[in-house]
């Protein structure tokens, strides 16, 4: 048995390619490094995450089998061949394309953005906004400017 987020007979499953144990292991170990995430802390992760990671791993031990000795590669992101140039993402010469967007949809993987409130906001500092007419009556207006 394996130590992988994914089953030989899951990737059957999901791919429709058959692997070895060491290629499933393969697989687990470009997964682990791309998702900062390893085996033993798999009671740590949630179940959706799991899944995307089963996916992650599936995808990646496919294309694996397809691909010509992926430790000695070089690290590029542009081949020139014929006349012919191709730019290509950073991961694309060592990580699948499947394995990558099944990666994507990990919880940690994706942005997060946080939104700050302004003090113009509505319900900021215990009264409504200063932009909103509908709060002049809880603001202290004073005249500007040095009167007649």
């Amino acid at each position: 048995m394996v130590d992988a987020w994914a089953t030989a007979q899951q990737v059957i499953d999901i791919t429709g390619v058959t692997v070895t144990d060491v290629q499933l292991t393969q697989a687990q170990s470009s997964i682990e490094t791309f998702s900062n995430r390893i085996y033993d802390d798999t009671p740590k992760i949630r179940p959706r995450d799991l899944y995307w990671l089963r996916k992650a791993v599936a995808y990646q031990a496919a294309w694996e089998v397809g691909q010509y000795d992926l430790n000695t590669r070089l690290d590029a992101n542009q081949v020139q061949q014929d006349g012919v140039v191709a730019n290509l993402d950073a991961r694309a010469m060592i990580l699948g394309p499947r394995a990558k967007q099944a990666l994507q949809r990990c919880s940690w993987m994706r942005s997060r953005t946080i939104h700050v409130r302004s003090a113009f906001e509505d319900g900021q500092r215990g009264y409504g906004s200063v932009l909103n007419e509908a709060s002049d009556e809880q603001h202290h207006w004073t005249p500007m400017g040095g009167g007649a």
